[in-house]
């Protein structure tokens, strides 16, 4: 597998290490000259896209590409790296991937749903998410090789957790009732691309866990895994939240992972609970 990641973050560098030995070459993407640098100075192959313009150092190594995983959000101009590039040389791919996430389903009001369930995004980021998925998805049909679209939830992971925020002091239970979110751990999300990767898996998969909650609870978990109390209720109309922080919680909706645990067996960290248990370690 011959590799180019565009946009190297937290859950690409998961995908990363999830494929280890599986990969022949890796090439990653970054948006200044000074952190691909520092990239090729840790061994991992950097060069500069910062979506914007064309870069000749990205099109070289696509064009000898077995496997490209796209984890750039789209801007102005949609997906950044069809803004400035096309696949036509790319005569060695055999699988893209592309990092989405369930926003793209809007709010369900606490409703489940799965990758049958229609996209109707509410924020302008969701919108040019579906925008991307669907330039990813007609790359399949155009170039013939086969598209993962990978809607993520919530990511947690190290570094990254309810368990961080308790210790930094800026956790906060917000009280909206029937509010709901699912989320996923980082770990997972590497298993479920770097499985469909090898294997070529196309179409859409949720990648979520198993157990959709309010978001108070995770607050109150981590808490208590620490052994110290959790910070005081806040309800939603005090909580003084950024229009980002309110559009979250505009979008309620419980999101089936039934799709990705029969294509690829079960998760590593079904819920919360295991995945900060774990962190804890």
């Amino acid at each position: 597998m011959r590799l180019v990641i565009v946009g190297y973050g937290y859950s690409s560098q998961a995908v990363h290490a999830a494929l280890g030995d599986k990969l022949e070459s890796l090439t990653v993407t970054t948006r200044t000259r000074e952190k691909a640098d520092r990239l090729n100075a840790d061994g991992v192959h950097a060069v500069v896209f910062d979506g914007t313009a064309p870069s000749q150092e990205l099109a070289d190594v696509i064009a000898s590409a077995t496997h490209l995983l796209m984890s750039a959000a789209p801007g102005e101009q949609g997906d950044p790296l069809f803004a400035h590039h096309e696949l036509d040389g790319a005569d060695a791919l055999q699988w893209a991937g592309y990092l989405s996430t369930v926003g793209v389903y809007g709010n369900r009001y606490g409703v489940w749903v799965d990758e049958t369930t229609l996209a109707t995004p509410l924020s302008k980021r969701s919108e040019k998410r579906l925008v991307a998925e669907d330039a990813w998805l007609s790359r399949q049909d155009v170039f013939g090789f086969p598209v993962g679209v990978f809607r993520l939830a919530g990511i947690y992971g190290p570094g990254r957790s309810a368990l961080d925020k308790i210790r930094s002091g800026s956790a906060r239970r917000i009280i909206k009732p029937g509010q709901v979110f699912n989320r996923i751990h980082v770990d997972d999300i590497g298993r479920v691309v770097a499985t469909a990767a090898l294997a070529a898996d196309s179409g859409i998969f949720n990648v979520s866990d198993d157990e959709p909650c309010p978001p108070q609870d995770v607050i109150t978990y981590a808490a208590d895994l620490l052994g110290v109390a959790p910070p005081p209720e806040v309800p939603f109309k005090d909580a003084g939240l950024s229009p980002m922080g309110r559009s979250f919680y505009g979008e309620n909706k419980r999101v089936s992972n039934a799709k990705i645990k029969r294509a690829f067996g079960p998760m590593l960290y079904p819920t919360y609970r295991e995945g900060l248990a774990a962190l804890l370690g």
